[in-house]
């Protein structure tokens, strides 16, 4: 159950950096209070998979997770950069993750 919690957390990193993008620097009440919503619940669920999960993978995978998320999410709503570099290093982050949920012990 601890990697669904982590699981979730991550998703829920994505959601509150792309809401973080809507608030325009916390001055748009409703996007801001989503935002805020989406982060605690994100440690909430964060702090639920590190009761057994070593904190060192736990924080690793649940930042990477964000991290992918939100980079793809940029190229698809914002139209950022989708050069190939870019992908490349999308893909070395998956595998990082891929690689801790490997060699984790929990």
């Amino acid at each position: 159950m601890n990697w669904v919690y982590l699981a979730i957390a991550g998703a829920l990193e994505i959601a509150w950096a792309i809401g973080l993008k809507y608030t325009e620097g916390w001055t748009r009440l409703v996007p801001s209070l989503i935002t805020g919503v989406l982060m605690i619940a994100s440690f909430y669920f964060l702090s639920l998979a590190v009761k057994t999960l070593p904190i060192g993978t736990a924080y690793a995978v649940w930042t990477g997770i964000g991290t992918v998320g939100a980079a793809i999410l940029g190229m698809v709503l914002f139209n950022e950069p989708r050069d190939a570099v870019r992908i490349v290093c999308i893909m070395l982050i998956i595998v990082g993750i891929a690689g801790l949920k490997l060699t984790s012990s929990s």
